[in-house]
């Protein structure tokens, strides 16, 4: 019975705010109401101070339009009193009449108007001016954000389950913000209605009190005056509670921490301006007739603090390290003893030999992106991709190693891999990585650079132009995503170099607690695990996922007479993975590639030359040079239509022209139709001929 009761407790509230209007209330039942009124707004503000974006507090235009109601069945129920009992509507109101007018009926009655005019003309209007302009830029917007889920979907940022809920989170915060729109304008009626209210109150009062009461006229006044200002304050100061929290949430940015924390991490992440205003403050000592006793406890305590955050920022870049560890204390001397002194210990100079197999080296300005203190979220994005790619590639990465380093430019960063530079790039902390989409309605004024991963020309837009850019069909990309998209291409493009041994015997170990007879018979008397490491770390330098393991190992167990050239061998095993490589490149049921014909495929399969430790093809440069020029031919002529370059040729011709092709056009994937599963339907839209 009391879950029934709960599960309806909104509906019985509603019925009962409206029964409000028309049955009068006792002035015990008012007080409690009211307070309950208070409570609830006060509630309400807070939610929406630690709510980390709008749709966390997505039923507040519903409860916007509940706690109105709820408002007007209580000013109409205390007019009903303050009109009928002589202005005796209960303790609340008399308690809010006595304390704002403080003796002084005239004082009072002035402070009770100011605070309706700001109540009216400034919270309520500004709250309903951002939530129309949010919704309609969030309505222009939505078309720009669905091509931004598009393009990491295309990229593979994103999995198709996250692409969904991305898209519906759009689709909710439109339908959001057109209701807290519309809900806005129940707010202002409300607050409009109270002028009306309190009008009523102190005119009626005055007349009812003079004709029907023997009060005097300053009795009179002062009674319905009283009660006048305690019922107003009484809606009011809910009202004013909610309205503050409307304005609050409709101007609250996605984010990933509540607002307490990102108000703290706004003022704290820039120390210098804190000083700064501190000694502004403190100059203003000087001039004449300002009070000295408070410039100098404000200057001082801003200058104070801006010292003490800017010495703690220092310290934290000195102690930054890896995305996932801190730098080895012992690779450097320990406090108190000299370099060489500390090196003349030859086991120290053998901790300076180990290289990290990722490393990302970041200038000072790049430091909050990866310090979890400073709410940077860098750290939190390698994990999910780890395990995004984990569950694409079936190999799992190794930590990435994240350092500060005083020696490169402050907005720049390195990405290393086993100790050397692979890539490199310069990014705007507070800017936005703004790319063409294809549909730009409007040039935007920002500053030209090329996105690093893929090298699209892009331009770096201010945060107040965000939203102009949005609209205007530019895809935006914030700088923490801009680095995890450049990283998460670096390791995709040599993870086969990130693939140990120790890599392989973890998979074995895996693979085993499910399958301990495949891995007994296979692993190491038919295939060794070195041996093994050599054909993934050839199937994930062309991107395909080495996740099923199994097939991998009977294959190579099922062909032992390929085993003295892993290339051949590797062949077999793509061919049994064919379902997994014509999901990962076709689209929507179709292949779209540049063919072989005969005559070239011929050329090829002759020029092949076998000898005992494997085979190479031995074309002369000419042909070479026919073959590269016609393919770079065909690739522009299709790079409207298919935005990967695939090229399909006979299953022996495969890999000779997959090592032909890497040396002088990188990145084109080339497939045999032995790896195609039939149910794909292949479309050529080239042919290389020479």
């Amino acid at each position: 019975m009391m879950k029934k009761i709960l599960d309806n407790v909104v509906t019985v509230f509603i019925v009962v705010a409206v029964f409000m209007i028309i049955i009068p209330l006792p002035a015990f039942l008012l007080d409690f109401f009211f307070v309950f009124n208070i409570a609830i707004s006060l509630i309400i503000l807070l939610i929406t101070m630690y709510a980390k974006e709008a749709l966390d507090f997505s039923v507040f235009p519903s409860l916007l339009l509940i706690t109105t109601i709820f408002r007007l069945a209580l000013n109409i129920s205390s007019t009903k009193l303050i009109l009928t009992e002589n202005g005796d509507a209960g303790e609340v109101i008399q308690a809010f009449g006595d304390f704002v007018m403080g003796g002084n009926p005239v004082v009072g009655f002035v402070v009770f108007v100011l605070i309706m005019v700001v109540q009216l003309l400034v919270i309520t209007k500004g709250a309903e001016r951002i939530a129309e302009v949010t919704a309609r830029f969030t309505l222009d917007a939505m078309p720009g954000k669905q091509m931004a889920i598009d393009a990491d979907l295309n990229q593979g940022i994103i999995s198709d389950e996250e692409a969904r809920a991305q898209r519906d989170k759009i689709r909710r915060e439109a339908d959001y913000f057109g209701a807290m729109d519309g809900a806005s304008k129940f707010v202002k009626g409300d607050a409009t209605f109270s002028v009306v209210a309190a009008v009523v109150n102190l005119v009626g009062g005055i007349i009812i009190g003079m004709i029907f009461s023997s009060m005097d006229i300053m009795t009179v006044i002062e009674t319905y005056s009283i009660a006048t200002v305690g019922d107003g304050l009484c809606s009011q100061i809910p009202s004013l509670l909610i309205s503050t929290a409307m304005g609050m949430i409709v101007t609250r940015s996605a984010s990933d921490n509540s607002m307490n924390i990102d108000l703290k991490n706004t003022f704290t992440s820039q120390p210098i301006t804190l000083m700064m205003a501190g000694g502004v403050m403190l100059i203003m000592m000087l001039l004449p007739g300002f009070p000295k006793i408070q410039l100098i406890i404000l200057g001082g305590g801003l200058m104070t603090l801006g010292v003490v955050l800017n010495r703690n920022r220092k310290e934290a870049a000195l102690a930054l390290a890896g995305g996932e560890s801190q730098v080895h204390e012992h690779n450097t001397p320990a406090d108190g003893v000299s370099e060489i002194d500390y090196y003349k210990d030859i086991d120290n100079v053998y901790k300076l030999l180990p290289v990290e197999p990722i490393e990302i080296e970041f200038g000072y300005s790049l430091i909050p992106l990866a310090d979890e203190k400073s709410g940077g979220v860098l750290i939190e994005r390698v994990v999910i991709f780890r395990k995004q790619f984990a569950e694409e590639m079936g190999m799992v990465f190794p930590s990435v190693r994240m350092r500060n380093n005083d020696h490169i430019n402050p907005n720049q960063y390195v990405i290393k891999i086993k100790g050397e530079i692979v890539a490199t790039a310069e990014i705007l902390v507070d800017h936005y990585l703004a790319m063409d989409s294809g549909g730009i309605t409007e040039e935007i004024d920002g500053i030209d650079t090329v996105e690093p991963a893929y090298g699209i020309p892009a331009k770096w837009i201010s945060e107040k132009n965000r939203i102009r850019a949005e609209i205007a069909g530019y895809t935006l990309i914030d700088p923490t995503s801009v680095i995890i998209t450049h990283l998460s291409e670096v390791i995709r493009t040599h993870s086969f170099e990130l693939l140990s041994r120790q890599d392989i015997k973890t998979l074995i170990d895996k693979l085993q607690e499910s399958n301990p007879v495949l891995v007994n018979d296979i692993v190491p008397n038919v295939v060794s695990p070195a041996y093994l490491q050599k054909v993934i770390g050839l199937l994930l330098k062309e991107s395909i996922p080495v996740r099923d393991l199994e097939t991998i190992l009977e294959t190579l167990a099922d062909n032992p007479h390929t085993m003295k050239d892993v290339d051949i061998t590797t062949e077999y095993v793509r061919q049994a993975l064919k379902r997994t490589i014509t999901r990962k490149f076709s689209d929507g049921g179709q292949l779209r590639v540049i063919t072989l014909d005969s005559e070239t495929e011929n050329k090829i399969i002759q020029a092949i030359k076998k000898t005992d430790q494997g085979s190479y093809l031995a074309l002369d440069p000419q042909t070479i040079q026919d073959i590269m020029t016609n393919l770079s031919i065909q690739i522009e002529k299709v790079r409207s239509i298919v935005p990967v370059t695939i090229v399909l040729t006979s299953p022996i011709v495969r890999v000779y022209f997959k090592k032909l092709v890497d040396q002088f056009i990188p990145g084109v994937t080339v497939l045999s139709f032995s790896e195609i599963d039939n149910t794909v339907q292949i479309q050529a839209v080239g042919n290389i001929a020479v």
